[in-house]
């Protein structure tokens, strides 16, 4: 998942779906977000943020990686169809590019390259990215659906008992500020990553909101562009989340992808 965003922030409905096409589905916490790990150390300071110059970097992106990478070889699932989104889309690629043996095939959802050039957020969205989330439950849930509706989509159908839902549930398997923003030091010290996704060889698939007000989809288009053979699905009115209104083009075109990537065997 991205940002500071849980494992259930793959509503359970979705998971489900996937399931019931066939599919075994793990989802698990990136380190420094709800029941995971959680690594000691400042965050980057507001001036750190706006330089893109992160002191200390307290672990990178690969880290992240490999820890996916590590989850993979102890569940002895590996390979996988990989799915990420934001932030996550973000680890599915490095994870694609550092340990292709565990990749069957690859799904970036409303991700991006790290270029500053692309994939960059409305200006309006930046206040989102520094401010600090209420430490009562009532006003996180109001304030997690102030953000919902700063970056979520506008044209489609979206629940939000679901988004309400949704954040009660985060708040009580705990919330980490500083852990979301040791994420985001790790995703500006990447840098560019353009150079190293040119070297991804699994089938990818990149999917994209033409509404994304969190990464602008410039950066879904130059992902698609980096990665050889990558496909770009723009889903119209998809802003940066999971609306249900989305629910079946992301889970057809996820699972038509898998099942491209690793055909049934022909039994004569």
């Amino acid at each position: 998942m991205g940002l500071g965003t849980q494992m259930i922030g793959w509503p359970d409905e979705f998971c489900v779906r996937l399931a019931s096409d066939g599919f075994q589905v793990v989802r698990f916490d990136n380190r420094d977000c709800g029941r995971s790990t959680h690594v000691a150390g400042r965050p980057p300071s507001l001036m750190q943020l706006l330089r893109r110059r992160i002191e200390p970097v307290h672990y990178t992106l690969g880290d992240m990686a490999a820890d996916a990478a590590g989850l993979l070889r102890e569940l002895d699932l590996a390979p996988a169809h990989v799915v990420g989104a934001s932030m996550g889309g973000m680890i599915a690629q490095t994870l694609a590019a550092e340990h292709p043996e565990l990749v069957r095939s690859l799904v970036s959802i409303m991700s991006g390259t790290g270029n500053r050039w692309s994939g960059q957020p409305a200006f309006r969205v930046y206040r989102h990215l520094i401010a600090r989330a209420p430490r009562e439950r009532e006003a996180f849930i109001k304030y997690m659906l102030t953000v919902s509706a700063a970056i979520g989509s506008r044209g489609l159908p979206r629940n939000l008992d679901h988004v309400r839902d949704l954040a009660g549930r985060t708040f009580d398997r705990g919330v980490d500020a500083a852990g979301t923003g040791r994420q985001l030091g790790a995703i500006l010290a990447a840098g560019d990553r353009t150079a190293q996704l040119r070297s991804i060889a699994v089938p990818t698939r990149v999917i994209h909101g033409s509404d994304d007000r969190m990464i602008n989809r410039s950066g879904g288009r130059a992902t698609a562009r980096a990665i050889p053979g990558a496909r770009l699905l723009t889903i119209e009115g998809m802003g940066h989340d999971l609306p249900e209104g989305a629910w079946s083009q992301l889970v057809d075109a996820i699972v038509g992808h898998a099942r491209a990537a690793a055909p049934e065997p022909v039994v004569d």
